[in-house]
Order: structure tokens, then sequence, then C-alpha cells
């Protein structure tokens, strides 16, 4: 009796640890924000879709003309962002300065549903 239980515990075992050194199956399928990673999304700032915390790094973005250019977005090209009303030159100059850092893609509903953008919630 003891042979058979410990025989079933090491087949139990071993076909544990197989289960675990299988590789997983990669999704073929991304879905809408994995594909954004994919683009320039990930590397620079993208006006259509990051939150106001993404703008910290640029020295007087934060708070005041991040939330000017998320409030205005969507936009088409990345200098679209000059167009907004109610900038200063200090602020036109500014994001004249940046635009290389930024990016412009599809606003994804995943990112942008709920106001989020302005308020992320993360303190």
């Amino acid at each position: 009796m003891r042979f058979v239980a410990r025989f079933l515990i090491l087949v139990t075992l071993v076909w544990g640890c197989l289960g675990f050194l299988t590789p997983l199956q990669a999704h073929a399928e991304l879905n809408a924000f994995d594909q954004k990673l994919t683009t320039e999304f990930g590397q620079k700032v993208d006006l259509n879709n990051a939150t106001i915390r993404a703008f910290r790094d640029f020295r007087g973005f934060y708070p005041n003309l991040a939330s000017k250019i998320i409030k205005n977005a969507p936009y088409d090209r990345v200098e679209d962002v000059l167009d907004i009303s109610g900038l200063s030159e200090t602020q036109k100059a500014r994001l004249q300065a940046n635009l290389d850092k930024f990016t412009v893609t599809e606003p994804a509903k995943e990112i942008n549903e709920g106001g989020d953008r302005i308020n992320p919630g993360i303190y």
C-alpha cells in the first residue's frame, strides 16, 4: 500500500513539474492599449492619450499647460497643439521647444473614458 501511495505522489509531482516547464502560449491578438505600446506611445508623450502626470518631466507644463493640452484634445497632428486658444507666448515657446517629444495617435476609449486623464487618482 505504501508503494502505491508513494508512486502516486511521485507521478503527481512529475506531472505538476512538467506543467510548469511548458511555455505558455502567447496571445496572437493584442488589445487596443497593448497595440499602442508597440507604437511611439511608449517612447513619447501621446497628446491624445497621456495623463496629466506624463507632463511632469517637462519644465513649466505641469499642471496648467498640461491641463490645457488634455482639455483641447484630440489632435490630428502634433503641431495642432500650438493652436490652443489662450496660450501665453511663454507656453507657446515651451510647446515649440518640445514638439519632438510628443506624438499623436488615435484616442483610445480605454484610456480616455471617465475623465481620468486630468485626475488619474495617483497621489
